[in-house]
């Protein structure tokens, strides 16, 4: 009989799942390919059942002959070692950026005369409700909360990005990109005090108060499903602190970043040009420890975030606040910097893990902006934040289509730099 291969990436099992084992018996042995967690999370989005699991329920299902694990979502592994004569797989993978491992597939049973057959994808209402049910459960707090933790151990790096409202949320959230053969996307979100205080028009020293920021949060919760690490300033008073803590926590935060700096928040890249106040280590090290013994999970994060260099305390002060905010209790440290070569953060990053192999580090490459995700894993750095590129890249085409309109006194002119508003749209779930 022809060996017949068909991939997997769901949590449920449908009918449209099995009406594809059903097309593929008739046409030899099936082998379900089972994609792998780490694939998984690059591709689709992240599995709610374990890989083992999954492999599990695969393989318990009728017709199913064998279970494959799938390691990337190209299909370069599966051909050289199955070698299928048949691929099936659903024909909705024409469009987007799915058509790339289309594309792959084609292109490797071109090489030894295989065959791919297209079923027609199941779309009814009892499938979207499925659909919908696994994306409620990916928003809940229980499994949002911890994913930080777990795409930490699965990801080099786990790629942030800044949201601001429900839409840049969404953004974060259904962006997909082909490179390379590869499928990517970005695996949290970043909220920002400063890109949260821009958005609503006012300076980013902690005048935006954190009942307003909870608001922006749900509102981004509302419509996405990734992991939300929280920018927390200095995290104010620390009797307050403790509070914000349970209140992010029972809202499905993963973590909060807070600074070790006190007084009057100034932003950081104003460095040393503007008068800003680093706390001492121990009054930085109760504020952590306040924190921890506050939350009730062992999922949510506090993550310490050292202005050392930016204040040009230096690498040593650097160095002895990230070991003392680790004994604390802190999750991760996050090392910042102002200048445009990451020699510094290279150094703060390869000294600590002298010392420390395990905590995770995050940095901001805001400044120092031409080193690449591979460099800083390189170098032990486990989360990269994109912190407010979106803000930034928004701001210069609303300015540029308001003064076009000034000046013509009418649309046409900007019409042609504008995307049609059914495309944004897309972007919206309806229920």
């Amino acid at each position: 009989m022809k060996k017949v291969y068909t991939c997997f990436c769901t949590d449920v099992i449908h009918e449209g799942h099995l009406n594809i084992i059903n097309e593929a018996k008739k046409l030899g042995t099936v082998i379900v390919g089972s994609l792998s967690d780490a694939a998984l999370i690059r591709y689709n989005r992240f599995p709610t059942i374990s890989e083992e699991e999954r492999i599990k329920l695969y393989r318990g299902l009728e017709g199913v002959d064998k279970v494959f694990i799938q390691n990337s979502i190209m299909y370069d592994d599966v051909i050289k070692e199955l070698r299928p004569d048949i691929i099936v797989h659903g024909d909705n993978w024409k469009d987007g950026p799915e058509s790339a491992i289309r594309e792959n597939v084609l292109k490797l049973l071109k090489e030894y005369g295989g065959e791919l057959v297209e079923i027609p994808y199941t779309r009814n209402d009892k499938v979207k409700k499925i659909d919908r049910q696994l994306n409620e459960k990916l928003a809940m707090p229980e499994y949002r909360r911890k994913r930080l933790r777990q795409l930490i151990e699965m990801c080099p790096v786990v790629k942030t990005i800044e949201a601001h409202s429900g839409l840049t949320g969404l953004i974060a959230e259904k962006t997909v990109v082909e490179e390379n053969g590869k499928l990517d996307q970005f695996d949290a979100m970043w909220v920002s005090s400063l890109c949260d205080s821009t958005a609503k028009g006012k300076p980013d020293i902690e005048l935006v108060d954190m009942s307003s920021r909870l608001r922006t949060i749900d509102d981004i919760m509302e419509v996405t499903t990734k992991p939300i690490i929280l920018d927390g300033d200095t995290g104010g008073l620390t009797e307050h602190f403790v509070y914000n803590v349970r209140t992010l926590e029972r809202m499905g935060v993963s973590a909060v970043i807070i600074e070790d700096k006190k007084g009057l928040k100034k932003n950081s890249l104003f460095g040393t040009e503007v008068k800003q106040t680093q706390a001492t280590i121990e009054e930085f090290s109760e504020k952590i420890r306040a924190g921890k013994e506050a939350q009730l999970t062992d999922d949510f994060m506090i993550i310490a975030r050292i202005e050392s260099l930016i204040l040009e305390q230096g690498m040593e002060d650097a160095l002895a606040r990230a070991k003392a905010f680790v004994a604390a209790g802190a999750d991760g440290i996050m090392i910042h910097s102002r200048k445009k070569d990451p020699a510094e953060i290279f150094e703060f990053c390869d000294k600590f893990r002298e010392f420390d192999k395990k905590t995770p580090i995050v940095v901001v490459p805001t400044s120092f902006n031409s080193v690449t995700e591979d460099e800083l894993a390189s170098h032990g750095v486990n989360i990269v934040i994109y912190a407010n590129q979106l803000t930034r890249s928004a701001f210069p085409a609303m300015q540029k289509t308001a003064e076009s309109l000034l000046r013509n006194h009418r649309a046409l002119e900007v019409d042609s730099e504008l995307m049609p508003f059914k495309e944004i749209i897309t972007l919206i779930d309806e229920l």
